[in-house]
């Protein structure tokens, strides 16, 4: 199913309502962290918002679409400058975490878990909202591992697998407990726990499904139908 690169673009020549749009993209997100991604559709959304599904179809082509408009208004507005790089692997880890913490704190725990599920229920809706808002550092980019591998800090055929399923429950799990995911607490989760299961992931080939790591073989045939 295609969807358009731009989301939340209007119609050439209809007049946006602001609010409108604001509303709309603050139900959605409330009806994620309620339901869950298949919780949402246009009727639903709609409902609560009281106007009609003729103008959700008028903003957006898909739920998908919608859901990625309502993250670029929310929980990503302030993660959509691209990542910085840092000299090491270790530094790239912490930068990815920090801004996933970012990412994660512009929600709410329903939205973050939201985000979180999302990646089971759609396994490209993850990646099309890291292209559309920009990295939110719930991936681990793989120009991030080749350069660790060049430099000798990863074994060629390392996965991202481990820090993208580990670090964004981690997080979650922490604000959800009133927890804080300082800067000494990321360092030692990457030192300890995420570069050692880095370098254990070289030459493994049948990961199990999962949250963030979309496109597994796992999940290849997994295609959740699109609920208008």
């Amino acid at each position: 199913m295609s969807y358009s690169n731009d989301a939340s673009a209007a119609p050439r020549g209809r007049p946006r309502d602001a609010e409108l749009e604001r509303r709309i993209t603050a139900t959605v997100l409330g009806i994620l962290a309620e339901n869950g991604y298949e919780g949402v559709s246009f009727e639903a959304v709609a409902r609560r918002c009281r106007t009609s599904k003729a103008t959700l179809y008028r903003r957006w082509a898909s739920k998908r679409d919608m859901v990625i408009a309502a993250v670029k208004a929310g929980p990503a507005r302030r993660t959509s400058a691209p990542m910085p790089r840092g000299a090491t692997l270790r530094e790239d880890l912490l930068i990815l975490a920090r801004l996933l913490e970012r990412t994660m704190a512009a929600a709410d725990s329903g939205a973050a878990l939201m985000l979180l599920q999302a990646g089971l229920e759609d396994p490209e809706l993850c990646d099309a909202i890291e292209e559309s808002v920009g990295p939110t550092g719930a991936r681990l980019p793989q120009p991030v591992i080749d350069a660790a591998v060049t430099r000798g800090e990863l074994p060629a055929g390392a996965s991202p697998f481990a820090f993208e399923e580990i670090v964004g429950a981690v997080l979650l799990l922490r604000r959800v407990n009133g927890l804080a995911a300082d800067d000494d607490y990321l360092a030692v989760l990457v030192d300890t726990v995420i570069i050692p299961a880095l370098v254990a992931s070289a030459g493994t080939t049948d990961l199990p499904a999962g949250i963030f790591s979309g496109r597994l073989r796992a999940r290849s045939a997994h295609h959740p139908r699109e609920h208008p």
